[in-house]
């Protein structure tokens, strides 16, 4: 099930950016879907076993909530540490304190681990450098507001924390 649903994923992928529909003549690259076929079956029975483990709760309605909140938020994160970063680079004084803090969480699955660096990394002026397997994290910091961990915590993972434990554990 696992190189179906792995072959399947690849194989919208392909799809969507390659895109071999020609809506101008009407027509299909059927060489070029060809090759996303022999891709995404390679895709499938090469990495199959690292794919990730079955979950069992994949389209839990729940969850997929949880998910599109999750999506508005954190652009709104993403928008106000890019105004963040953009104070601190257009006042004079450039106003940075960089650091990397070690920070908790209490996420215990991989993937949710993988999620919330991911988050951290993809908004400005974070940046994800290390996960420990205690559950720990190290993150580059362009402003360290707090040096302890409970207060890096507090600022940096819980916002993103608590959306993400309800998807991902």
């Amino acid at each position: 099930m696992r190189r179906i649903t792995l072959f399947l994923a690849s194989f919208v992928l392909w799809w969507l950016l390659f895109w071999p529909f020609d809506f101008e003549a009407r027509t299909m690259d059927w060489q070029a879907v060809a090759a996303g076929v022999v891709v995404s079956v390679a895709a499938s029975l090469l990495f199959a076993e690292v794919y990730g483990k079955p979950r069992g709760r994949f389209f839990d309605p729940r969850r997929l909530f949880w998910v599109l909140v999750y999506v508005p938020y954190f652009f709104w994160a993403m928008l106000k540490a890019n105004l963040d970063v953009l104070y601190r680079i257009v006042h004079p004084g450039l106003p940075i304190r960089p650091g990397i803090v070690k920070v908790r969480t209490i996420l215990k699955s991989e993937a949710g681990r993988t999620a919330l660096a991911n988050s951290i990394t993809l908004t400005p002026g974070t940046m994800s450098v290390d996960i420990t397997d205690d559950g720990y994290l190290y993150v580059h910091w362009i402003w360290v507001g707090a040096t302890d961990i409970e207060g890096a915590t507090k600022k940096i993972v819980a916002p993103f924390e608590r959306i993400l434990a309800r998807i991902f554990d």
